[in-house]
């Protein structure tokens, strides 16, 4: 063996047996991957000009859904009437007209003022006002489930909320035209199929933009635009005294929304993202940054929460690609889990007493013997402060104190307005008990969608929230019943549903500063320590 041999041989030994892959250059190596949560506050901006007009005119819908719901009170509402002169069998100081003699009486503004006028719901037929009312929110329940899960899946954000104000538009307007008492119970039912998509697909579509910091306090703004819709719908109301006038006039608001601001409106980049647009996501989020006038770097990928830490090439090859696999969610999974189960149960329950009382005390007007425009003007104005309010201590207190404090504010005060008469200086206390209590639950009621919102994942959130609102819509459902039974019972049963879900709140948990989870894994494991030993079994 030659010299050169031998140098050969060691060279060999000498050399590795892997030879390593090249090093990759700086820029192939410094891809960074975020949550939309951490773009939003890393390079986006929380809550600039971009979110602030696409809230503002998203939120709108909160209006027409006002307009939808509350036109019950004046349309189904029972107008004041007088006896005929010469009928001495008539007496117009009597509280009702049941007894008198048909052609002894007559309703003052005639027979198109209400459907109760109009089709004699009085007397052994007032039951079918509280069932219109009752069908109405039934079609709510219905509405929320379905759009819920479309909203989740193929339609989208922004896709459903095109669908639900289109039908809002239609089904409004045929109510106005209802021949007889059957079928304008059956548009007002199709009326709260599609009026039950609007407020959640709004609320989801208005605040998943926004940063975690100023999420709490955008989230509670949404309920001032449907405040702001009941109050104009008491000016519209005494516009219009006309029933059949008044569905037209506040269906019209839904076409404008539909035709002048829907067009203008950006889906939800979370929605893009989990759906596996992730091009479509990144492409939003960059103009997102820009028209705050920040930038966001080429480097920077999103990704789902899940995936943060996943650190492996062949992942992040995946998660820079124009499109992946897309994550579905439905309430299955939501019940499988134990975390989101307990939190779904809780959620339900709570928003199913809220309900009875906040549509409660809005009905309940028709039994406080005032001015019914002034008191449902009273009502609306009475809400708005505590929107205030509540959207301060916010983010100072939590979700879960303010939930609990808010709920037996208005039980507290709707039980004292129990113990009230109906006559002289009662009567009065016990209207200001109402709006006291409209001013607790309306806070609730916000808070409830900020919450629930907060409690699940991008996933299955619309899902989650569609239940949530599911649920209120059962306790909407039940208020007018309980409004139709009239004195101080119904002010009773709504001071029991405040301080029982006061009760529940106790054990949901609180959300306040944490992430805005994209999936199902993604909330479980970043919820979870490393010392838990059963991560799922925590709320």
């Amino acid at each position: 063996m030659t010299s050169c041999d031998s140098g050969d041989r060691s060279s060999d030994i000498r050399e590795p047996l892997i030879i390593p892959a090249p090093k990759k250059s700086a820029g192939e190596n410094q891809k960074e991957k975020l949550c939309i949560d951490d773009m939003l506050q890393k390079y986006c901006g929380e809550f600039g000009p971009w979110q602030r007009w696409h809230f503002v005119l998203t939120s709108l819908a909160w209006a027409l859904e006002a307009f939808h719901t509350m036109v019950m009170i004046f349309a189904d509402r029972e107008p004041s009437w007088r006896c005929l002169d010469g009928h001495s069998g008539c007496d117009s100081n009597a509280p009702s007209v049941c007894g008198f003699a048909p052609g002894s009486w007559e309703w003052l503004g005639g027979p198109v003022s209400s459907t109760v006028a109009e089709w004699g719901l009085v007397c052994e037929e007032k039951y079918k006002v509280g069932l219109a009312q009752a069908l109405f929110f039934g079609g709510c329940m219905i509405g929320a489930g379905v759009f819920g899960h479309l909203a989740d899946s193929f339609l989208g954000r922004k896709g459903s909320l095109t669908a639900v104000c289109l039908l809002n538009t239609i089904f409004g307007c045929l109510t106005a035209f209802s021949p007889n008492y059957w079928s304008y119970v059956l548009l007002r039912l199709l009326t709260g199929f599609s009026t039950g998509g609007v407020g959640l697909c709004a609320f989801v579509l208005a605040t998943e933009p926004v940063g975690p910091t100023k999420r709490g306090t955008a989230g509670m703004s949404t309920f001032y635009f449907f405040s702001t819709g009941i109050a104009l719908l008491a000016g519209i109301a005494y516009i219009y005294p006309s029933w059949r006038e008044l569905y037209i006039a506040s269906s019209i608001p839904s076409f404008l929304f539909l035709v002048a601001v829907l067009p203008f409106l950006s889906e939800s980049p979370r929605w893009y993202l989990v759906r596996g647009k992730v091009n479509e996501a990144t492409k939003l989020m960059s103009a997102i940054a820009k028209s705050n006038g920040n930038h966001l770097p080429s480097g920077v990928v999103l990704t789902l929460d899940e995936e943060v830490n996943d650190t492996d090439d062949h992942s992040e090859t995946y998660l820079s690609s124009n499109d992946k696999e897309a994550i579905s969610g439905s309430v299955i999974d939501v019940i499988k889990s134990p975390m989101t189960r307990t939190r779904l149960i809780l959620a339900v329950v709570i928003n199913f007493l809220c309900s009875i009382v906040y549509y409660g005390l809005s009905l309940n007007v028709v039994n406080l013997d005032t001015n019914l425009y002034l008191n449902v003007l009273l009502n609306a104005v009475a809400e708005m402060p505590a929107y205030a309010i509540t959207a301060i201590l916010l983010d100072k207190y939590g979700r879960k104190p303010l939930a609990i404090g808010t709920l037996w504010f208005s039980g507290v005060f709707c039980f004292v307005g129990s113990l009230m008469k109906s006559v002289g200086i009662w009567k009065v206390v016990r209207t200001v008990c109402g709006i006291l209590g409209i001013f607790g639950m309306a806070g609730t009621y916000n808070l409830l969608f900020i919450y629930t919102t907060e409690l699940f994942p991008t996933v299955v959130r619309n899902a989650a929230l569609g239940c949530a609102t599911q649920a209120a819509q059962m306790g909407a459902i039940l208020a007018p019943i309980v409004v139709v039974l009239g004195g101080g019972l119904p002010f009773a049963v709504f001071a029991a549903c405040g301080i029982a879900g006061g009760v529940f709140a106790f054990y949901l948990p609180e959300t306040l500063n944490k992430p805005l989870y994209d999936t199902m894994a993604g909330m479980e494991d970043r919820a979870c320590t490393r010392t838990d030993t059963d991560c799922t079994s925590k709320v």
